[in-house]
Order: C-alpha cells, then structure tokens, then sequence
C-alpha cells in the first residue's frame, strides 16, 4: 500500500516537475525581459496559486476538466474516458498548481543576468536562441534547478489539489499525502506514521542536496520573490 502510493507520487512528481521545466524556461524568459506593460496581469496569474486555497484551485481544475466541459467533452471523444479522477487529471492540477514555485526562481534567475553580456553577444551576431542557451541559461542555472527541485518537492506533498480532482483510488490516483490522511482518519497511526516519515525524509535529502550545491558552488538559489 505504502509502496504503491509512493510509486504513484513519484511518477506524478517526476512528470509534473519535466512539464514545467518545459513550460517555465519560455515563460520566466519572456516575464523576465518582455517590456509589455501589461506583464503584471501574467504575474498576478502565475502566481495566483500561492494565495488560492488549493480546495478552490482543484474545484475550478474539477469543473474545467469534467465530461460536462468543452476540455471534458474534447478529451472524452478521443481516449474514450474523462479527465477527472485520473492520473492525466492528477497531472494537469498539479502543474497548474506548482507553476509559480518553477516560474518565479527562473524570472529571478534570468532577471539577475548582466544585460551588456546579452548585448555584447547580439553585437558579434549570436542569435536570441544562441544567447539563452550560451549565456542565459548557465548564468541562470542555479534558479533553473531551484524551480526544478521546489517542483518536484512541491508535487510530492500535494494534497488539496490532488484530492479534488483525482479523488483517493489506490493504484489510480492514491498519492502519499492522501494515503496519510485516509490511515489517520482509520485510525490507523501506525501507517500514517511510517508514510509520513518517509516523506519527510524526501523531502529534507532533495532540500539538504540543493542546499549542499549552494554551498559549494556559491550559489543564491533562493533570490525570488
């Protein structure tokens, strides 16, 4: 029980912390360097799922995603079965979810990168796509593995989302937090205490790791807003 429920947890982590590398890196660029003046209304959204309560959050997520919505309805007609209470479901939420804690140390990261080195590459003819990846993003990478880690960290604890949209199916979309909560309202501590117990050490081994890197290598991993 135990194991599957982290199984399950680790592989939501893992592809929900790959999406929004993927998502993050476009959309942190473009917050951090856009001059559009209405940039802030895309901050404010990125970062609304830090102050919504995560009950609400996966409720709008519940909706949007159920057989009675366009995206249902959509989804419905190709696989032949609905989004909500699935780990597909699970997957959506949760990047939705943990979008701001990937995006904002990237912003921050790239924000804190010297202009005139952008500008001195342009200048010798370097391409925008070969400044990123030559000069941006290894200047950058410690807010990049920031963004990547308070991710997958992030997912590994859900549980407000998670419950709302993918219910408590074991096997299905039965994640560690939830397992917690279903053996504490059994009763049953034991369980509940050994499942817990190891989730926090998860968590504190991908915490102490990204700490030790800081130290090493002189990092300030955690300059964001």
């Amino acid at each position: 029980m135990i194991v599957q429920a982290f199984a399950l947890t680790l592989r939501l982590a893992v592809v929900v912390s790959l999406i929004l590398l993927l998502v993050s890196l476009p959309l942190a660029y473009w917050l951090a360097f856009s001059r559009w003046k209405g940039k802030f209304l895309a901050e404010a959204a990125v970062s609304l799922p830090i102050v919504l309560p995560p009950t609400v959050l996966g409720f709008y997520v519940l909706v949007a995603l159920g057989p009675l919505s366009p995206i249902g309805r959509w989804y419905q007609s190709l696989t032949g079965h609905g989004l909500a209470f699935t780990f597909t479901g699970l997957v959506i939420g949760s990047v939705i979810y943990s979008l701001p804690f990937s995006v904002q140390p990237m912003t921050s990261a790239f924000g804190s990168v010297d202009r005139t080195l952008m500008d001195a590459s342009a200048i010798l003819g370097a391409s925008k796509w070969r400044t990123f990846w030559q000069i941006v993003l290894p200047l950058s990478f410690p807010g990049v593995l920031t963004g990547f880690v308070l991710s997958f960290a992030h997912t590994l604890g859900e549980f407000g989302v998670v419950l709302m949209i993918g219910g408590n199916i074991p096997g299905a979309t039965q994640t560690v937090s939830i397992l917690i909560y279903d053996q504490v309202q059994t009763l049953n501590y034991q369980v509940a205490n050994e499942t817990a117990g190891l989730l926090l050490a998860a968590c504190i081994v991908l915490l102490t790791a990204l700490y030790a890197l800081r130290r090493r290598h002189g990092w300030s991993v955690w300059n964001w807003p």
